[in-house]
């Protein structure tokens, strides 16, 4: 098999994969909030919880579990993770009120293991260019399926129950499982594990700070932004997912650029996606009706589609191969730590101050981590000015 065939054949299982895991996990993450609070009847303190033990499930997996483990032991976790995922998705027609929070704790755990990996698969290639063009292609796969997904299930909504939706995903869950044999690892040993500095990397702290300045949003509007929905403008459910549709295809369009023109810049495209993220969430703020809101959610969908591809990009740039395993673990794991803390978080302020409120309080905090994310970001964008001297010059 020549070059380019292989790397169409991992194109091929990274994308699929990809679009598999995320479609079904990101149902997960926006039903489990409707499926809690409108057929078991939790507070919105009790919807902001189960959406956090979701998200520390795949934390303590990611971050204590993946990062720690060699590459040969990764996979076979990997692989079990894989098939416990797809037994976990039709067991969620079944739930009751208190096997709701043991089941999204366990689909949490298998998400842990799976996601970092299949990131760290697509950025085996030692070409920068044709790299970050790979890792582009796997987030364009990423946000496709958070089109088709809310997309399908708007259409099976409008026929059949909030539960029966997990039936009728749960074959992207069994293809996934049938795909991760066929994911590539990087050789590691444990000895290369242990001598990552992650934390003190300039490009980890910039992904961080990027994909702060979306996610802490991001995790409100799954937790909440349905409910919100439901309650101010009197939606249907299939409703709810039409205008998660809206938001994730203008994320679709924002990785489609990416993966065309791959950026040299991370600062100026991060710069642009949380002042976009700003806009959205004053949107829905000063908003009153459900076309405002479907407005604000077009808008937010852009710097969604932007910020992963910049930091995954951020991370592979300032760290070689064998290390990236470790990077995009601990990354991952603290994408789910802020997935954790807010929705708790979140979930008690709008006891007190009301979910319209909440979209606003955020502005001030995404203005705060601009001004960080501006400082670390230039080193990171240095190395490719570096790059792009030493090539003029040979």
């Amino acid at each position: 098999m020549n070059s380019k065939a292989q790397f169409l054949q991992v194109l091929l299982v990274i994308v699929t994969m990809t679009f598999a895991v995320r479609a079904s996990n990101n149902m997960i993450s926006t039903t489990v909030p409707l499926l809690s609070r409108y057929y078991f009847h939790f507070t919105q303190t009790e919807v902001g919880l189960i959406s956090a033990v979701f998200s520390l499930g795949t934390f303590v997996t990611s971050g204590l579990l993946n990062s720690r483990l060699p590459s040969s032991t990764r996979r076979k976790v990997f692989i079990a993770s894989s098939i416990a995922y797809a037994v976990v998705l039709p067991l969620y027609y079944l739930v009751g009120p208190l096997t709701l929070w043991l089941l999204t704790g366990v689909a949490g755990l298998t998400l842990g293991s799976v996601m970092p990996n299949i990131i760290t698969s697509a950025g085996l290639l030692e070409d920068r260019r044709a790299r970050e063009r790979l890792l582009s292609i796997y987030t364009l796969a990423l946000s496709a399926s958070l089109v088709a997904g809310p997309a399908i299930e708007t259409a099976i909504l409008s026929s059949f129950s909030l539960a029966d939706v997990f039936l009728f995903f749960t074959p992207l869950g069994v293809l996934a499982a049938l795909l991760s044999f066929f994911i590539k690892f990087p050789p590691e040993s444990r000895v290369e594990q242990g001598k990552v500095h992650v934390l003190g990397n300039v490009g980890f702290k910039t992904a961080v700070l990027n994909i702060l300045a979306y996610n802490i949003p991001f995790a409100v509007i799954l937790a909440f932004g349905g409910i919100y929905a439901v309650s101010e403008f009197h939606v249907s459910f299939a409703e709810v997912t039409g205008l998660f549709t809206l938001f994730f295809a203008t994320s679709l369009a924002s990785r489609i650029y990416l993966s065309i023109r791959p950026p040299d810049s991370v600062r100026l495209h991060a710069t642009a996606a949380v002042s976009m993220t700003a806009v959205g969430l004053s949107l829905i703020l000063f908003g009153g009706n459900v076309y405002s809101f479907a407005l604000a959610l077009l808008v937010l969908g852009i710097p969604h589609g932007l910020t992963y591809p910049l930091s995954v990009i951020s991370i592979s740039r300032t760290f070689s191969p064998s290390e990236r395993n470790a990077a995009n673990s601990v990354f991952f794991a603290t994408m789910m730590l802020v997935g954790v803390v807010t929705p708790s978080a979140a979930g008690a302020l709008a006891q007190i101050i009301g979910l319209k409120d909440l979209f606003g309080v955020l502005v001030p905090v995404l203005l705060f981590l601009l001004i960080l994310l501006n400082k670390y970001a230039k080193p990171v964008d240095e190395i490719v000015k570096k790059e792009v001297k030493a090539s003029t010059r040979a």
